[in-house]
């Protein structure tokens, strides 16, 4: 199981703008990813839980609606696309990968 840092480490290779559950404070610079742990999936035997991996919900944040990013995010492994959605003249892609 990696780390989120990693994960950070990784995200901030594709775009350099990322951030972890960034409170309301904070003045984003776009393009970026936002990403939060959403799901944590458990394996159990003998009703023992012996492997734990984390969800987290991306979304990459960009003006242009033609950005590269999000096809760079589905390359990445165990990542499946959620919805595409536009806010403020932003456009949105939502993933969510285990890592």
């Amino acid at each position: 199981m990696a780390s989120r840092l990693e994960l950070h480490t990784l995200l901030t290779g594709i775009v350099p703008n990322a951030y972890f559950q960034p409170p309301p404070s904070v003045s984003m610079t776009y393009p970026c990813i936002v990403y939060q742990l959403d799901d944590i999936d458990t394996d159990f035997a003998n009703n023992v839980p012996y492997n734990l991996q984390k969800g987290y919900k991306l979304t990459v944040i960009d003006q242009d609606p033609e950005s590269s990013i999000p096809d760079e995010i589905a390359k990445l492994p165990q990542v499946s696309f959620d919805r595409f959605y536009t806010a403020d003249n932003l456009n949105h892609y939502v993933f969510t990968i285990y890592f």
